[in-house]
């Protein structure tokens, strides 16, 4: 890993007027300083409103932003459409034949890490850097910044669908009851009684050529979901054409949040950022068991390898991360993590410490920093090849969380 650390701008000037938030104080010879803690936590909204953060036609004028001043380097295409028409963009940069990618909000108030993708996009987009350009000549990295915007738009979880435009696009499925992770009332904690929705991160097959039969609906959280929705359609379609064009996905992070009040248990500090790999039993990969044909793809080590260093990254610049435990029995297939895990993908959660509704100015770009520092570490290590050096049993000794958050409805 080399110690030089690169220089992240926050956002374009006018972005960073409107979002409130400090210049960076990144050196190309010291980490970047993190903002001090929070003392204490609450539920209690805050002071920050939801239009703190990135908007989807602010992030669509930064992308444009990064796209010109990197002459080329980032590319920014339009990879699909939300239920309501929003438009869903992809960045890529660099030429690497490992891939990465990334995906942000698609639990739209979940926000933080869609300012840390455009940081990131607009760093290797533009520095000059030895840094840098290694990794533009090593990774292909591929950022989603909203893969659910209109959730995002409507700053909750699930996006903006009614069950009958399921049916209308999947006719096989009239008369069906609705898929259980359906949101049509007041569910965690949002009202979605007169626009209902979906949790998208219960919506993937590891058989992405999979197309719904009524007999697999409603289902379970146990069973894997269905792509019965625009957006995860358009990240399915991403990783087909990801994979098609380079053989495969190395690494996947969904970036997510988590509640506001969680302490990391080595100390009982309020934790930044919180990592994971898969949650799928082992039990289920022995001969006979449900996972039995993909024991010899799943990337169960390297899932574990890349949260590890991710932790590291954090760690080592003043961050306080930590292990988001499940419990060994867990099993949710629908996720996106899981689903590419199943298939050979490197996959990790992050979880940040609280939603929109419970951060302050501080917390923002605290936490968004977390993410940066995690996912540049992320990326150091897979383009070096030091991510294969860590030995991935060592993720059970790292500090995990007071609250085992393990419930499904979560993540």
């Amino acid at each position: 890993m080399p110690t030089a650390r690169r220089v992240l701008p926050l956002l374009m000037a006018p972005l960073a007027i409107a979002l409130s938030v400090p210049s960076a104080v990144a050196s190309t010879s010291a980490p970047i300083t993190p903002a001090a803690p929070p003392a204490e936590c609450s539920d209690e909204p805050r002071d920050l409103p939801t239009w703190k953060f990135v908007d989807y036609d602010e992030m669509r004028r930064e992308l444009a932003r990064i796209e010109r001043v990197s002459h080329g380097r980032v590319a920014v295409e339009v990879a699909g459409k939300s239920n309501r028409g929003r438009l869903i963009h992809t960045a890529t940069v660099g030429t690497g034949e490992k891939v990465f990618l990334v995906t942000s909000e698609i639990h739209g108030n979940e926000k933080t890490g869609t300012t840390a993708l455009l940081r990131i996009l607009d760093w290797l987009g533009t520095s000059g850097s030895p840094e840098a350009k290694r990794l533009r000549s090593t990774i292909t990295f591929v950022a989603v910044p909203k893969i659910n915007p209109d959730g995002a738009e409507l700053d909750r979880r699930g996006n903006d669908i009614t069950w009958a435009e399921v049916e209308k696009d999947f006719p096989q499925l009239a008369g069906r009851p609705p898929a259980w992770n359906y949101l049509n009332g007041m569910q965690q904690g949002d009202d979605y009684t007169q626009r209902p929705g979906f949790d998208l991160n219960r919506d993937f097959n590891p058989e992405l050529d999979y197309v719904p039969r009524p007999e697999d609906v409603p289902g379970t959280s146990a069973q894997p979901g269905w792509f019965l929705n625009p957006e995860t359609q358009t990240l399915r379609d991403i990783y087909k054409d990801l994979r098609a064009r380079h053989g495969a996905v190395d690494a996947y992070v969904d970036l997510h949040h988590q509640g506001a009040c969680v302490r990391e248990d080595a100390q009982g500090r309020l934790l930044d950022v919180a990592v994971d790999y898969p949650p799928l039993p082992d039990v289920f990969f022995e001969p006979g068991g449900k996972y039995a044909k993909y024991k010899d793809t799943y990337a169960k080590d390297l899932s574990k390898q890349l949260a590890i260093s991710a932790f590291r990254g954090m760690d080592a610049h003043g961050y306080i991360p930590a292990r988001y435990p499940h419990a060994p029995t867990r099993d949710i297939p629908g996720q996106v993590r899981s689903s590419l895990a199943l298939i050979g993908t490197g996959t990790v959660l992050f979880e940040v410490r609280g939603q929109t509704q419970t951060m302050g100015h501080e917390q923002s770009e605290r936490f968004t920093r977390a993410v940066t520092e995690g996912l540049l570490s992320m990326l150091n290590d897979l383009s070096t090849g030091a991510v294969l050096d860590i030995d991935p049993d060592s993720f059970e000794q790292l500090p995990g969380t007071i609250e085992d958050d393990a419930d499904d409805t979560v993540e």
